[in-house]
């Protein structure tokens, strides 16, 4: 565990209830990742934050200097610890996330936020090509209801799809609390 980063993803109040792209679950996936947040400070372990932004102010969520893109006050970062911002869904594209997990000299990395079938998803597969051991915390996740080709997909269906995936090829998928409990 000693070279491990949590990587909070993304848990910024346009996801949240009164956002402007609300999921389900955020509050109790924003909760999961305070406890994970806290365990890794408590252990003197690196958090790393994720942030997106949108690069024009016509997009539909995370318009640059508004209330949405800001982080929710449930997960703020503290001083000293790395905030990647990203335009993209993968969060190594086009930022210094792998710069800042080198330089921490992490080989792992414990993954959390929104939403699930995207950024989290991205993330996990994008970590595990270079190289890292990946966990993803299922219950520290969010995500939204999708529709398809005619098909709707609830959210719960969206998350559980996404995480059974990351967890056949990808990454340790398991339960805030069971993660900490591995590391003990």
């Amino acid at each position: 565990m000693s070279n491990t980063a949590l990587i909070v993803v993304d848990l910024q109040n346009d996801y949240f209830q009164g956002g402007k792209c609300e999921l389900e679950g955020t509050e109790a996936a924003a909760k999961n990742a305070a406890t994970l947040m806290s365990y890794f400070r408590s252990k003197g372990l690196p958090v790393v934050h994720v942030h997106h932004e949108c690069p024009t102010t016509d997009a539909p969520f995370f318009v640059p200097n508004s209330e949405g893109v800001k982080v929710h006050s449930s997960v703020q970062e503290v001083e000293g610890e790395p905030v990647v911002i990203k335009n993209q869904i993968n969060s190594f594209r086009d930022t210094n996330l792998k710069l800042i997990l080198d330089e921490l000299d992490v080989d792992s990395v414990l993954i959390c936020g929104a939403m699930s079938h995207i950024c989290i998803d991205a993330i996990t597969r994008a970590a595990n090509d270079f190289g890292y051991s990946c966990a993803v915390a299922h219950d520290a996740c969010a995500t939204r209801a999708v529709e398809f080709n005619g098909v709707s997909v609830s959210a719960k269906q969206v998350h559980a799809a996404f995480m059974a995936a990351l967890e056949f090829g990808y990454a340790n998928v398991a339960s805030t609390n069971e993660l900490i409990a591995e590391t003990n």
